[in-house]
């Protein structure tokens, strides 16, 4: 059972305090400005309170406990990248007002926010976790909320990635352990091979069908200790790839013309970009590190 989460560590509010407070008052948080960056949303404002509302995140940092000096700043570029994350998606959430259908919100946005967050936390939990206690149940602040003018729809399925922008930061930071891979897999991965039923049907469908880079033919020999962490992300691999193909399916129709891309194939690179680091780095802590992996992330639609 995970313990209940610590007090809030005062440190750290100090740093991001203020953005957080931004974000849990209901403000639109894509015209911030953290960590010197300057705010990218001046004209969306008024169409973003009148038409679509905010995005708002449970906060992080205040329920951090204290942070090893060690993992400090670590864990301040992960707090960044979850505020700029919110950004990212409240901003998009007034780019793409009139597109899809009544889930689209929830698929297409707060599914990812949410997936993005997944990783980001557990990249915290993970830095603390190497020199003090590993913290636990911060997945439970991993979900966010669309109020005010907005309703996000309840969608069967949510959309998924990790953050886009992060990629090579991820890379650097990740080092998510063995059971982390697993519980993002959602009960367990099977090993699906290329989603050949998945595909199949999207292409009767008219979807087409999504393909993948082979990432086990490029890995170099695995020591035994990092074997069973390898196999995991490799079957990880293949699920994620089967979820995009069913969602290419009951997507048909939805969205503009860069529905797939932004709503499917982008999220699908950034998950894949996550898995792909910790087998990196999994092999990387007995063995010679990898590098280059990151370019089998992206796949293709094909008709």
């Amino acid at each position: 059972m995970s313990r209940a989460l610590p007090k809030y560590n005062k440190r750290r509010v100090a740093i991001i305090g203020g953005a957080a407070a931004v974000a849990l008052t209901g403000a639109i948080v894509a015209g911030t400005a953290l960590a010197g960056e300057t705010s990218k949303s001046g004209t969306a404002t008024a169409r973003t309170l009148a038409d679509v509302g905010s995005i708002t995140c449970p906060d992080v940092a205040s329920q951090l406990p204290e942070i090893p000096a060690t993992a400090q700043a670590e864990v301040d570029r992960n707090l960044t990248l979850l505020q700029t994350q919110i950004d990212e998606a409240n901003k998009r959430l007034v780019d793409t007002v009139g597109q899809g259908g009544p889930n689209f919100v929830q698929n297409a946005i707060l599914g990812p926010l949410e997936d993005k967050r997944i990783a980001t936390v557990n990249r915290i939990a993970t830095a603390i976790g190497r020199t003090a206690d590993k913290p636990q149940g911060l997945d439970a602040l991993a979900p966010c909320a669309l109020n005010a003018g907005g309703a996000a729809g309840t969608g069967e399925e949510a959309g998924a990635g990790a953050e886009a922008g992060a990629g090579a930061e991820a890379g650097a930071e990740a080092g998510a352990t063995p059971s982390e891979a697993a519980s993002e897999a959602a009960g367990g991965a099977e090993d699906t091979g290329n989603a050949e039923g998945a595909g199949d049907a999207g292409e009767a469908a008219g979807a087409g069908a999504i393909s993948c880079p082979d990432v086990a033919s490029q890995l170099p020999a695995i020591p035994a200790t990092a074997q069973a962490e390898v196999d995991r992300n490799l079957a990880l691999l293949d699920t994620q790839l089967a979820e995009a193909n069913k969602r290419l399916v009951d997507t048909v129709g939805q969205g503009g013309p860069n529905f797939v891309q932004n709503a499917i194939l982008g999220p699908l690179a950034d998950k894949r970009n996550s898995t792909i680091d910790r087998i990196a780095i999994s092999i990387g802590r007995t063995a010679e590190k990898p590098q280059g992996l990151g370019s089998l992330a992206a796949c293709t639609l094909t008709q």
